[in-house]
């Protein structure tokens, strides 16, 4: 990435694809915010800037545990989501597992709508809000109430069960049609051939990419393995 020229095959195979591989990065935080930021600034929210973390519950966050996380879209409680996030595990010793998932939203949907067109039709329509707490000094949602598929420019489509507020002064007819649509998406969501696993490695940070936002969120894990949009349960030593 030390050319204008490399920087450029770079964000063309993010475009492309939605993730890339950065092969050959040095193992450090500073040497991955610096390969970060030949592309763009690095967001601030109530996590830090750039930073790094381990399973130690530091923040009441699924993320700072062992859990294994399902296919999600992070900071869905942001009303200006990140669109760029890079993950680098730094190490990773004694420990089994921490597997990343990815999974192709795009093609999940289309499947979605081919299958249970009722339930395409209920994801895109109802408007549900997301909202963070659990931490001091931390408490928020969305300004506004957003689909989980986003059929136009001007909505952000994502899916997160964690995150996700009630669903409150509604038909409960439209209520029933959405949960049960929910769960059509997620059974197509874990379905084997919905998703990749890859392993990441130290020195080989990857970066993924949701369309209609700009801005960089940059999450290093030192003994950690990432998500995005998921990962699988590890054993580790943290000593």
């Amino acid at each position: 990435m030390r050319s204008d020229d490399g920087v450029k095959q770079w964000i063309s195979l993010i475009r492309k694809w939605g993730f890339c591989f950065v092969d050959g990065c040095p193992v450090s935080g500073e040497a991955t915010q610096k390969l970060i930021e030949r592309i763009a600034f690095i967001r601030h929210t109530h996590y830090g800037g750039f930073w790094q973390f381990t399973a130690d519950l530091a923040k009441k966050d699924s993320a700072y545990t062992q859990l294994a996380l399902g296919a999600r879209t992070d900071t869905t409680y942001f009303s200006d989501p990140a669109g760029l996030q890079t993950f680098h595990l730094l190490s990773h010793t004694d420990g089994d597992g921490g597997s990343s998932l990815l999974v192709d939203g795009y093609k999940a949907a289309e499947t979605l709508r081919r299958e249970l067109p009722e339930a395409y039709e209920s994801l895109c329509q109802v408007k549900i809000r997301a909202h963070a707490s659990g931490n001091e000094k931390v408490k928020f949602m969305t300004d506004l109430a957003y689909p989980v598929l986003a059929t136009v420019e001007a909505e952000t489509g994502a899916v997160e069960h964690d995150d996700r507020a009630a669903l409150v002064a509604r038909d409960p007819d439209e209520i029933a049609r959405f949960y049960a649509a929910a769960k059509k998406w997620v059974e197509i969501l874990r379905r084997p051939e919905s998703e990749y696993w890859e392993q990441l490695k130290p020195g080989r940070p990857l970066m993924t990419y949701t369309p209609g936002n700009k801005t960089a969120l940059v999450w290093i894990w030192d003994r950690w393995p990432p998500l995005r949009l998921g990962k699988k349960g590890t054993t580790l030593s943290l000593s």
